[in-house]
């Protein structure tokens, strides 16, 4: 084992900043560990129906502070993107070479997503499962896609919005909430905000990359002015608390991007910021970085896969003949929270079959 931690120490390049890497890996696991916190799959009269605890116990809702870490994503792949698109250029490397490449690293896996979940749909259709129940699992497993769909138009727009600066986009979800929320405005407009709320990180990545957020004061400014915002609009602005989408809720941070969502991202930036420091000094350490590294290998596979993992143990659970305990009950009761936190390690089991099965389209031998 000490072999293998010092040969991937040893491969990594010695510019290579790891820091960025365990920001994208802390990301990832923060959306898989959100999900499988405050997703409960329940059957109800012969149909599987989609249930959250943050609807029954709202006082849960700092859990979705903690795991809502799609910002620190964004930030992180508008740094990569600015600097590697600069780096293609440097090399002589044509813009649509360069898209192509990264395109193609996400198209993989998403297709195979995509091959894997049609026939089983056919399959549980043609077994006689419900409509409703193939619904609810299908939306399950694509619903993560919206935000690669966004990713990849954010990358093919890198040349354009590499120099944009962030206040721009932030002032089109600011006007955008005001007109839905204040003015009356048609809710369609909240979709602008899928692609601005996102550019708002992105473009704080591409300034990253550029040299312009060295200062710790930056780090500071984003993390307390993006929480005293945020705690703001929940209290005085009629903004949810929580921080992704609860069912039955009547308006949701997350889907689209709410002003509140914005400034939490902020938030969530300026202390990925003030931690890069930290971060690179434990990650000097062959283990600490051996792991970063096998989650960064494997981080489509991990996102794409996670909620068929969870799907798929709570099918298996089903054999046992009763509702097991934070698996198939309703999650309304702090009993149900620390049940499904026992069932985490057997989504991980699960997740690392996945990875098995379907982590060759990821590394593009497949």
């Amino acid at each position: 084992m000490r072999d293998l931690l010092q040969r991937i120490d040893a491969s990594t390049p010695a510019g290579r900043d790891r820091a960025v890497d365990a920001l994208r890996a802390l990301a990832v696991l923060g959306v898989v560990l959100g999900h499988w916190l405050v997703t409960a799959l329940v059957a109800d009269s012969g149909t599987v129906r989609g249930a959250s605890p943050l609807r029954y116990l709202p006082q849960l809702a700092p859990v979705s502070w903690v795991f809502q870490t799609l910002a620190v994503f964004f930030l992180v792949g508008g740094q990569m993107g600015a600097r590697g698109h600069a780096s293609a250029r440097a090399g002589g490397m044509t813009y649509g070479q360069w898209l192509g490449g990264r395109l193609a690293r996400l198209a993989r896996p998403v297709a195979a997503v995509l091959v894997v979940w049609t026939v089983a749909a056919v399959a549980m259709l043609s077994a006689g499962a419900g409509p409703e129940t193939v619904r609810t699992l299908v939306r399950l497993v694509l619903s993560p896609l919206w935000f690669l769909l966004v990713f990849a138009l954010l990358t093919a727009a890198t040349p354009l919005v590499a120099r944009l600066r962030p206040w721009w986009p932030f002032a089109a979800v600011a006007l955008v909430d005001l007109v839905r929320f204040c003015l009356g405005g048609p809710a369609w407009l909240g979709w602008i905000n899928v692609a601005a709320g996102w550019l708002v990180p992105y473009c704080l990545g591409a300034a990253w990359a550029r040299g312009d957020l060295r200062s710790r004061g930056t780090g500071w400014a984003l993390l307390l002015g993006g929480a005293a915002a945020t705690a703001g609009l929940v209290r005085w602005g009629g903004y949810p608390a929580a921080m992704v989408g609860v069912p039955g809720a009547g308006v949701s941070n997350l889907d689209p991007p709410t002003l509140a969502a914005v400034v939490f991202g902020l938030a969530q930036c300026g202390a990925a910021l003030l931690l890069l420091g930290p971060l690179r000094r434990v990650l000097r350490r062959p283990a600490a970085w051996a792991a970063v590294a096998l989650v960064n290998l494997a981080a489509m596979t991990i996102f794409l896969w996670h909620q068929t993992a969870l799907i798929a143990v709570t099918a298996i659970g089903t054999l046992a003949g009763a509702a097991l305990p934070g698996l198939h009950t309703v999650p309304d009761g702090s009993g149900w929270l620390l049940a499904r936190m026992a069932w985490l390690p057997v989504f991980v089991l699960a997740l690392l079959v996945c990875w098995a099965a379907f982590g060759t389209y990821e590394r593009g031998r497949a």
